[in-house]
This record gives C-alpha cells, structure tokens and sequence, in this order.
C-alpha cells in the first residue's frame, strides 16, 4: 500500500470515539516504510506505512506526532483510530 499524503502536506484530523474530540491540524514532516522504520516483515501484516507530522499551529518547540496507516485501511494515532481529511 503506498502513501498517498506527501512531506510538506497538510491535513486535519480527529480521533475517533465515544467522545468528540476536537479537529486539529498538522503538516507532514516524514513518510517512512516499515523497513524504514526498522521493522520486520511480520509488521507488514499490520502497518502500510508511517507519517510523522507537527501539530499546527506551530509552537517554539514543536508536536510531533506519528500516524500509522493499517493494512485495514484505517489510520491511527496513539492506537486510536482516526479521521484524516488532506488539505489543498
């Protein structure tokens, strides 16, 4: 499965749960492979790929954040499952 999101990209994004949660916005810093990451073939059954990215609006000391897109098709952050929306 290969990325569709791209470094320098931006997007906004919101955990999905029994609570809403506030939409909040990042850039794309890093897109990385699970071989790039330093993992396994065994990881391929479950990650597609990492996006590492900084919580906007920036601060004096970043937000990095890491996103994994699963085989499932879903995108999680902190092993919540999340919505992501691609901004132009």
């Amino acid at each position: 499965m290969q990325s569709q999101i791209k470094v320098g990209q931006r997007f906004k994004f919101n955990i999905l749960s029994d609570n809403t949660s506030p939409e909040r916005q990042a850039v794309v810093t890093r897109v990385d492979s699970n071989r790039e990451e330093g993992f396994g073939t065994e990881v391929d059954f479950y990650f597609a790929y990492w996006v590492e990215a900084h919580e906007l609006p920036e601060t004096e000391v970043p937000t990095t954040l890491v996103f994994q897109r699963g085989t499932d098709g879903n995108v999680y952050l902190d092993g919540h499952r999340i919505s992501i929306t691609l901004l132009e």
